[in-house]
């Protein structure tokens, strides 16, 4: 192991040291916090609404385990579109304790027929829309759902969606729900089935629902009472617990709710097909894992980002982080190289494992790769030129895209200095575009991490399904020269930014957390996962402590842009720190909440509770016993 520090410090003026060593000095802990840490023996239950936490806490009262607490915080944080609805998608990490092993749920959407590359390029788009009904995958997040629950829970459906079967009924919306709705309106207003809920008082100065206001979605409840019949009528035929549930399955994804959604979505101009929902199916996969000091950290594999978080820790691994000091000039400059560094990888090789060409996984996350990529790191300045790296001979083959990384570039796809401010901040926005995480554990050894979302304001709700459906057909390409791995096509998954985690030590569960963020979220829980490993910060300075975000990788949304050498700074960030790194190509802006929204649970093992921890920057909310 080396340490960079001298390699980094060597050639900078005194000025510059002392400000390094001030500021390791000061903020190794960040100290008091503004949420309190949750303490719990039996279980924890934590997302991103304080009444979709409840949800998840009455289950557990009821006798249920983690991954029945999980599925029913899922449902609720759907109705209440906490940045995402039930049309959208879920990403799931598990550990069974029977097993003790992590498992991976990937309940992703796929493009529906008709969606290539040449019919958007006939549209005169760049990218899949954004919005509306050809923004639509298939829905992921009831089958997800439904397939936790009956192989892994103990409950029935009806049990479990009980709370948000009330909530579709009626609950007080929420001040975050109801702006969202009121700033989205005018695209609303373009479908007529979104119109009719989320816009109770058209025609009014706010049209959306008012904070505090019952919010009814009786479209909503209705579906929600055919899955829960399907099940109770396969019961009372003799079925068990679980062949009940892949009843509901069924007829949500083969019956008539389907129809439903297929005859609305191609009513809106949509090319869902019913052989889509037919031929659409939830995968329980094996996550891919790497260790870091060895502490084994698990991530879904490349049809999301997950990936990016071991690369990352592959490579700093091999430095000596907590000499540099949190939040040194040091450490942030080591932080945002390495970062672009896996990031870049990430844009050109990552894709849905299940259609070819095959991505060099094995190679990505070789620790010899990492070793070698590191040496592309400029240790002075910035560098806006990196590109993708080369990890096939890693795995002992050769790579067939050599042709198209010679061409590859984020120079100069986005120049942040001929923004104005009002489309910088909007830039930043999307970039961190919010879903939710969930996060369950129980006192028998049930883990669950989940970061769901697609389908959230605006939605095109589907024909009278009360379903939004999922807009998370922008994050394919159309050009393979971008990334050859994530072209669109027919039931391919795209590959998405949702990112759960999880970490074990000694064989028995440390961590599991999750953010919500869209391409800052593996930022986010690098950041994180740091601030406990290096910097011996509990579970909830973890989640608080002001992190870096970079921009230099490309969106995963709208139009994919990036801007290299932008840098966002937490406000605590000493101004000498600021300064220094502005003469090192950075491009800083600075904001009061950088943390997040993170929601973790540690394991302590000394004592034999849970400690859990929820960002201090959004809604988050969990609950303990």
């Amino acid at each position: 192991m080396f340490s960079l520090n001298k390699i980094i410090i060597k050639g900078w003026k005194t000025a510059s040291l002392l400000v390094v060593f001030l500021f390791v000095s000061n903020t190794i802990s960040i100290g008091r916090t503004e949420k309190p840490v949750l303490h719990g023996r039996h279980w924890v239950a934590i997302t991103g609404k304080p009444l979709a936490a409840t949800a998840g806490a009455m289950i557990f009262h009821r006798g249920g385990n983690a991954v029945d607490a999980a599925c029913s915080m899922l449902a609720a944080t759907c109705t209440m579109w906490d940045v995402l609805g039930w049309g959208g998608e879920t990403q799931a990490l598990i550990y069974n304790p029977q097993t003790k092993k992590v498992l991976g749920i990937n309940a992703l959407g796929a493009a529906p027929a008709g969606a290539t590359p040449e019919f958007f390029k006939e549209k005169g788009l760049e990218y899949p829309p954004a919005y509306g009904p050809l923004a639509a995958v298939t829905p992921g997040t009831p089958g997800g759902l439904m397939v936790m629950l009956a192989e892994f829970g103990t409950m029935s459906l009806k049990e479990v969606l009980e709370p948000s079967m009330q909530m579709a009924e009626g609950y007080p919306a929420e001040r975050q729900f109801t702006s969202g709705v009121e700033r989205s309106k005018n695209r609303i207003k373009k479908w007529p089935y979104s119109k009719k809920i989320l816009l109770p008082h058209l025609g009014e100065e706010h049209e959306a629902p008012h904070p505090g206001e019952i919010f009814r979605q009786l479209d909503l409840l209705e579906t929600l009472k055919k899955i829960i019949e399907a099940e109770q009528k396969a019961l009372a035929e003799g079925k068990n617990r679980k062949e009940a549930i892949y009843a509901a399955y069924e007829r949500f994804y083969k019956g008539d709710i389907a129809e439903e959604y297929v005859r609305s979505c191609q009513e809106q101009g949509g090319l869902m097909t019913k052989e889509d929902l037919l031929n659409w199916k939830v995968y329980i996969e094996e996550p891919v894992m790497s260790t870091y000091k060895g502490i084994e950290v698990y991530k879904l594999t490349s049809w999301v980002q997950g990936p990016v978080l071991l690369q990352m820790l592959n490579m700093l691994e091999n430095i000596d982080l907590k000499s540099m000091g949190f939040n040194s000039v040091n450490y942030i400059h080591t932080l945002y190289q390495v970062m672009n560094l896996a990031f870049a990888d990430r844009d050109f090789y990552y894709g849905d494992p299940y259609f070819p060409p095959e991505e060099p996984i094995k190679g990505l996350l070789s620790k010899e790769y990492a070793k070698e990529r590191l040496k592309k790191v400029n240790w002075n300045l910035n560098d806006p030129s990196v590109k993708p790296g080369d990890p096939y001979p890693f795995e002992g083959k050769k790579n067939p895209f050599l042709h198209l990384l010679e061409k590859w570039s984020n120079v100069g796809n986005l120049d942040s200095d001929k923004m104005s401010k009002r489309e910088v901040e909007a830039f930043e926005v999307s970039f961190m575009a919010g879903t939710t995480s969930i996060q369950a554990a129980d006192k028998s050894g049930w883990v669950v991490s989940i970061t769901p979302s697609g389908g959230w304001i605006p939605a095109c709700i589907a024909g009278n399904t009360g379903i939004g459906m999922s807009q998370r057909m922008q994050s394919f390409v159309l050009d393979e020269a971008k990334n050859p791995f994530n072209v669109v096509t027919p039931g391919k998954r795209p590959r998405a930014t949702l990112t759960p985690s999880m970490a074990l030590k000694d064989g028995k569960p440390f961590l599991s957390f999750a953010v919500q963020g869209g391409d800052t979220q593996d930022q986010n829980s690098l950041q994180f996962f740091l601030n406990m490993v290096e910097f011996g910060m509990n579970v909830q300075e973890a989640c608080e402590a002001p992190n870096i975000v970079s921009y230099q990788m490309q969106s995963s949304f709208g139009r994919h842009v990036a801007t290299p050498g932008r840098l966002t700074l937490n406000e605590k960030v000493l101004q000498k720190v600021r300064d220094n790194l502005e003469s090192m190509a950075y491009k800083i802006n600075i904001r009061k909440y950088t943390s997040g929204p993170l929601n973790a649970i540690f394991f302590d093992w000394k004592h034999g509770t849970f400690w859990g921890g929820s960002s201090n920057h959004g809604e988050d909310y969990g609950i303990a016993w």
